[in-house]
Formats: structure tokens, sequence, C-alpha cells
């Protein structure tokens, strides 16, 4: 809102300073400062409210170090980090962009299905939650929202850089020549990235059309599928990773941060050209925001950090876990979530082995047996010995390295 309000003044008044709104990265700074601000100082009303309304933490004796001092931990802290999101990007961002619609519209909806979950886990005295069905139904819902939207909204297009040989003819004629005349036009596409590959776009029509090409038309059921596939992945191994204090929101701050580099090269054609990658034209709008999501996470970690004074519950972490999906997508770099999001992987896997294996061990041998000594994988370690807060600085630290192979692969192919 003060996007337009400061546009408006500029156009009409030539308001001194209101130019700078114009500015992606004045708006994406004075983002993260808000929503630190938010995330900090309001931070510590919501907990207070939170727990006059005795939203505390059930503990399940899991023989885990520290674990009966975090009962009565307030919960539900997730609430936090979607106002110190929201109110940032209401205020700074261009709210028409549809990228940024999408964001806003990941959020309440991952943020609903959390709260209700947590609701049902508090008010309804029911340890269970939500069910999972319904989860996974939430989470299908959002993917096709978004997979249909990608697929089908006209503002969601790409511009591919000319073949090489059509490239170096304009260079010949003109050395000096705009980065933007080396780009096709704006087209829609089913496109996105593989990481370290040399040709490193790939077409999910490509996994239809090599029966006919015909079935191109269908691609839009094969977007869809994947962007179901990824967004439910993402946010339940988001989920897994919030089991012990600063763990989810740290490592999430590190990759969203990362996602938003992401964004700034493909959404600049400059960057783009020299890159050589995929320019996606008005998504260099999700810059805004990722900086207050960054700002609202390590906010958090004011208060969620060991030992914790509140807990985002999964108001926060499917919340998390859908944005981070929901980015990725539109970046058109979801496939190197495997390796971007090793941690969330990491705790996902550590869960489907230790219950596969169990059962497989209890059909075979008539009792089950376990590979790690509890999952998820940060379980593990607190079984093994570790205090928890080393487990996440070192988990944090990995993160990082993951990062920077993530940011490495736009040069490395």
């Amino acid at each position: 809102m003060l996007y337009y309000l400061f546009d408006y003044l500029e156009q009409q008044f030539q308001f001194p300073g209101a130019s700078l709104f114009g500015f992606l990265t004045f708006r994406a700074a004075i983002a993260i400062i808000l929503s630190l601000l938010i995330s900090t100082i309001f931070g510590k009303r919501i907990i207070s409210f939170l727990q006059r309304q005795q939203v505390g933490e059930t503990i399940r004796d899991l023989g885990l170090e520290g674990q009966v001092e975090k009962a009565g931990t307030p919960t539900m802290g997730g609430i936090i980090i979607i106002l110190a999101t929201l109110i940032p990007v209401l205020l700074l961002a261009k709210l028409e962009n549809i990228y940024i619609i999408l964001l806003i519209v990941t959020t309440i909806w991952m943020g609903t299905i959390g709260f209700i979950d947590d609701y049902i886990k508090k008010f309804k005295n029911n340890k269970e939650g939500l069910k999972g069905r319904f989860k996974v139904l939430g989470q299908v819902g959002l993917g096709i929202i978004v997979g249909a939207t990608m697929y089908f909204h006209d503002d969601v297009t790409v511009k591919e850089k000319l073949p090489q040989e059509q490239q170096n003819v304009l260079l010949a004629e003109n050395p000096n020549i705009s980065p933007s005349k080396l780009f096709e036009e704006e087209a829609k596409s089913t496109k996105t990235t593989i990481p370290f590959l040399k040709g490193n776009e790939f077409d999910y029509a490509d996994l239809i059309t090599w029966m006919s090409p015909g079935l191109s038309k269908y691609a839009w059921i094969i977007f869809i599928l994947a962007s179901i596939f990824i967004i439910t992945a993402v946010s339940n191994g988001a989920n897994l990773t919030d089991g012990i204090d600063g763990l989810a929101a740290g490592t999430s701050a590190i990759i969203v941060f990362t996602l938003g580099v992401f964004a700034w090269v493909s959404g600049n054609i400059i960057f783009s050209d020299y890159l050589d990658i995929m320019y996606i034209p008005r998504v260099e709008e999700i810059t805004i925001y990722i900086a207050a999501f960054v700002g609202a996470l390590i906010g958090f970690l004011w208060y969620n950090a060991y030992p914790a004074q509140v807990f985002m519950g999964d108001t926060g972490s499917l919340t998390i876990g859908g944005i981070i999906a929901v980015i990725a997508i539109a970046v058109r770099k979801e496939w190197l979530i495997p390796v971007l999001c090793g941690i969330f992987l990491a705790e996902n896997l550590s869960v489907v082995m230790q219950v596969s294996y169990f059962k497989y061990t209890r059909k075979k041998y008539g009792e089950g047996k376990r590979i790690f000594k509890m999952s998820p994988l940060h379980h593990h370690y607190q079984k093994t010995g570790y205090h928890e807060s080393k487990i996440v600085t070192r988990f944090w630290i990995v993160g990082i390295l993951l990062a920077i192979i993530s940011i490495v692969t736009l040069k490395i192919r």
C-alpha cells in the first residue's frame, strides 16, 4: 500500500524521496527491517497472549534430555511469522503481481491448515490434531491452485535466449546491444531448471509428448501433479524438521535467502543474460516477500532459539514449507529442492526408512528393528548424547553448505 501511495506522490507532486519506493532493493531492505521489528517487538505480546490462553505444548515422554522442561511452552507461534511476513508485504509489494498473490494465498491457506491442527490439539484435547488425510487434502488443494495459476495465468511467462547463431549475428552488428534484444518474446512455458546439467532446461511436456506431440495440450496435468508433489513433500519436510529449538526457523531462513538470490537474478534481464539462465518477467517482486519472510524467521528465532520461549507449531511449520515450495516453483528451481532443502529431505527420509525397516523386520523376523535410535534424524542425535543447541548449529552449517552448492549451480553445469 505504501508503494502505491509513494508512487502517487512521485507521479503527482514529485515528493522528495518518494522515488525510492520504485527501487526493489530499497523496498526489500525496508521489508526485512519492518518484519524483524514486528516479530521481535510484537512477538513478545503474542507469546504473552498465548500464555494467557494456556496454549502450551503437551510433551510426550520420549526419553529425550531436557524434554520435560519444555512442557507448557506456548505453541502456535507461527502466527508471529505469518503476521511479520504479511504486514510488510501488504505495505511494500506490488499487490497486483501474480507471484505475490500466490504467496499471500499460500501463507493464509497453509497457515489456516496448521492453525486448525494446533487448535484441535490444544482446545479439543486431541493429541493427534487434524487428521492426516485432511492435511494432505489441503496440500493437494494448494498444489492445484498454484499449478493451475502458474500454467494458465497470462502474467506467468518466461523469456528464453535466442539461438546462439542468432545472438552472434546481433552482436556482430552491434557489440553494445541491449541484453534484452538477445532474448525471445515472452511466452507461456512448462520449462524448468535441472541443476548440474549442460542443457539444464527441462520441459514437463516432454514427459508425455514422446508418445505423441499432440499430447502437449495436456502438459498442464503433469505440471499440476508436480506442483502437488513438491508442495506436499516440502511442507511435510518442514513439519518434521520442527522438533528442537531453532532448527526449522534457522534452516528455513537459509533456504529462503538462497531462493531470494534465484528470484533476484531470474527477474533481472542483465543477470539472466550474464548467467545464461531463463529470464522470468515480474518474478523479481518475490524479493520483497522473501525479504519480509527472512526477517520474520530471524525475528522469530529471538524467542525460539534455545531455550525456546515459544514453538511455531504446525501453524508455522506447514506454512514455511508451503511458502518455500511455491517460491521454488515460481523461480523454476523446484528440482533443486533435494539439494537446497537437504535438511528437510534427510528428516523425511529418516522417518520413511525407520518406519519401513521396522515393518519389514517385524514381518520377516517377528521383531521390529530400527536403523536410527529415533526419528526424525535430529532426535537420533539427541539420543546419541548431543545437546540440541549443538545439533541445531551443525544442521545450520550443513544448510549453509547446501545453499552455497545451490547458488553455484547457476554456473556449474
